[in-house]
């Protein structure tokens, strides 16, 4: 059945290989301890996700690839998240002051000094802040995205890096889900109509010739 989903797409046209552009940079979106304590409703059980985004941005520092990191802030009462915060009641964890450890970026993949933090209040990392602009600044034409949620702001993020002209490589082990029926079938999607998805080890095997 996969094998016919895949041909009938690839007669259809989709999954065109897009490969890697000259300047590359590395988004991690919103990989808080929210999505990693079991008490916390956005729990989603990614912990082996963890490692291997550590393990992609251990390689992109290596490499001096510019790496950027997203979080997720609301004002109390979420105003500021609109109908989004209103349509998922759990970014309620994400009201500033609330619950700091949740909101606070997991543990190996904190951003350093040098490092920016783009904060957001909606799904796409591009959507009411500089990303797009501050890419462009610096030359960058490829976006290797790792992070949370694969069907949610790891989607809208890759989706809205192609609308804005970048390459979007979205690394497969390194972006997670709650619900692997989920995350398979927006890898699926995306890598059919907007992103490459490639796997760690090319990722890492190309940030290493960036580097040597």
């Amino acid at each position: 059945m996969a094998q016919d989903l895949d041909a009938d797409y690839a007669q259809a046209g989709f999954g065109n290989r897009l490969g890697w552009g000259k300047r590359p940079a590395l988004l991690i979106i919103d990989f808080v301890n929210a999505y990693l304590d079991p008490a916390c409703p956005l729990y989603a059980g990614v912990e082996k996700v963890r490692g291997q985004a550590a393990t992609l941005l251990l390689a992109a520092r290596a490499a001096r690839t510019p790496v950027l990191h997203t979080n997720v802030a609301y004002t109390p009462g979420g105003v500021d998240g609109g109908v989004f915060f209103r349509k998922v009641k759990a970014l309620s964890c994400f009201e500033r002051g609330l619950h700091p450890h949740w909101a606070s970026f997991a543990e190996g993949l904190e951003p350093i000094a040098g490092e920016p933090v783009i904060t957001k209040q909606y799904a796409s990392a591009f959507f009411g802040t500089s990303l797009a602009s501050t890419l462009a600044s610096s030359g960058i034409d490829t976006l290797l995205i790792a992070g949370l949620s694969t069907s949610g702001c790891v989607r809208a993020s890759a989706l809205d890096a192609c609308q804005h002209g970048f390459v979007p490589l979205v690394v497969r082990e390194a972006v997670g889900d709650r619900d692997a029926r989920v995350h398979e079938a927006n890898l699926f999607d995306l890598h059919a109509k907007y992103a490459d998805v490639i796997g760690l080890e090319e990722a890492v095997t190309h940030l290493g010739a960036l580097e040597a």
